[in-house]
Formats: C-alpha cells, structure tokens, sequence
C-alpha cells in the first residue's frame, strides 16, 4: 500500500501505511512538523517516516504551513511574526491545531483502517506543544507520546523567532498570559494521564530548549507513578531542523534524521508490543 494524502476534517495529512502484514484495523500514530524545516506534512513524512512501525503514521499539517499557508507565502507567515510573535505567530498555530484534532481524528478513523484504541502522538519543535497540549486536556486517550526538539516553553521560542524577524519582542500581560498556558515544564504536573513519553534532544538544538528538555523531564520523573517510562535521548550533531531548508518538499534524510527516525521507530515497536 502506498502513501495516502488527503484531509481530515479540513486538515491536510500525508499517511503511511503500518510496516509488515496487518490483520484489521491497525493501531494510530499522529505527528506534527516544526514550523522549521521540514515543515509540511509531507516533507516530516519523509524526514521521519518510521516505515518499520507497525502502525498507521498519518502526518498533519500545521495551520498558517504547507496548502494553509497565509496567501500561499512563507513571507505571509513572517509578517505574522512580525506582527506579534506570541499572540500572532506561535500560539495561535499551536491552538487551532489542538482545536482541530478530535475531528480530524474521527474523519481519519472514517478514511483509513485504524484501530479505535489510544492513538499515539508525535511532535517536533512547535508540533511538540501541541502533542502536550492535547495530553494534557486528557479529552483523547494517548498510549504513547514523543517530541523531537519540542518547544516546551513558548518563551524559549520567542528568541529564535525575534532572529528570524530582525525586531526584538515587547512582552505585554496578555502575550505572558498566553506564554503560561504553553508552558509545558510549569504545568507538569497537570497531566493525569501518564503514558510512555520519549524527548529526543539534538546535542546541538538551541540551548534554550535543551534546558527545557532536561526540566520537563526531571519535573516529570517527580509526577510519574512509574518514572522510568519518561525517557530522554541526546542525538549527537542534531541541530534543531531535521531537513534543509527550505523543508515544504520530501527530501532525502539526513545523516541525524536517520539517526532520530531509528530512535523513534525503535521506541513505537516496543510501546506498540506492551
């Protein structure tokens, strides 16, 4: 069976069928890109395809990315940032992909035959908050649930995009507000359910959100009954992008994309036999 695209509830994805012999409906693994490079659907797809995973991985897209560019520009997305980092760009992308999830999960169980058990979740850089976000609304069951580079503070985002914009960020009360709800190390002990949870770290990412990695997880070992199913993983020369720009396309994998891709396809077969 080959690669399926389509939409779900509106959202475009990109799916791979589960690897080997499958009898019935096969178990779910959802993933969001990183507004870097890869970052469409597609493009993650083929930067992480996970192809030895005995599940369905379907790749959504981030709004604001791929066909849901603003205008169809990558510049349309900058202005935005411009604009206002927090309260334009970063979170509003993150929270209308969480809104968007339960429906785009019924249309995917409609189109493709995928169990209807705990569905698993994936999430790079910016995609990394959205997987928390949904944990922690606890309205989907989650099995198993890992970040590649996750952006677990959305203040440690703030820099990166104010390089990326050449203006520095004016912080007022409403974007702190909304920089507290997306502040994954401070609200870790919100999330009831405690499911396996894997961070994969670049050994070169921003230090910022290598700090972040680090905290969350101490801050999670404290909250889990079992601690040892939160597990962190260094990946040596991983920057923080996991493909070349300009990352809309598939593309061959890199040396420390293969790296995270076996980490990764590794972790899901044993999560999947427990």
């Amino acid at each position: 069976m080959e690669t399926i695209t389509g939409t779900a509830a509106g959202v475009p994805f990109t799916a791979l069928p589960p690897a080997g012999a499958v009898d019935g409906p096969a178990p779910l693994i959802v993933t969001w890109h990183m507004l870097d490079a890869p970052r469409t659907d597609a493009a993650f797809a083929a930067a992480l395809p996970m192809a030895g995973v005995p599940a369905w991985r379907v790749h959504l897209g981030m709004p604001m990315c791929g066909t849901r560019m603003v205008d169809g520009r990558v510049e349309a997305a900058l202005e935005l940032a411009r604009q206002d980092a927090v309260l334009a760009f970063l979170t509003p992308i993150a929270h209308q992909a969480v809104e968007e999830f339960p429906a785009a999960l019924t249309a995917l169980r409609d189109q493709l035959p995928v169990d209807e058990g705990p569905v698993s979740l994936l999430g790079a850089s910016l995609g990394g908050a959205v997987a928390l976000q949904i944990l922690a609304t606890g309205l989907i069951p989650v099995r198993a649930i890992a970040m590649v580079n996750p952006a677990l503070r959305i203040r440690s985002t703030v820099g990166p995009v104010a390089d990326l914009t050449g203006q520095p960020y004016r912080w007022t009360a409403e974007a702190e507000k909304a920089a507290d709800e997306l502040d994954f190390v401070a609200r870790a002990g919100e999330f009831r359910a405690q499911p396996p949870l894997l961070l994969v770290s670049g050994e070169r990412d921003r230090p910022e959100l290598r700090e972040d990695a680090f905290a969350l997880v101490d801050a999670l070992h404290e909250q889990y009954a079992d601690p040892d199913v939160v597990e962190l993983i260094t990946v040596p020369d991983l920057g923080h992008s996991l493909a070349d720009e300009p990352g809309l396309e598939p593309a061959a994998q890199r040396p420390t994309s293969r790296a995270v891709d076996e980490i990764l396809t590794e972790w899901y077969q044993q999560r999947l036999r427990s």
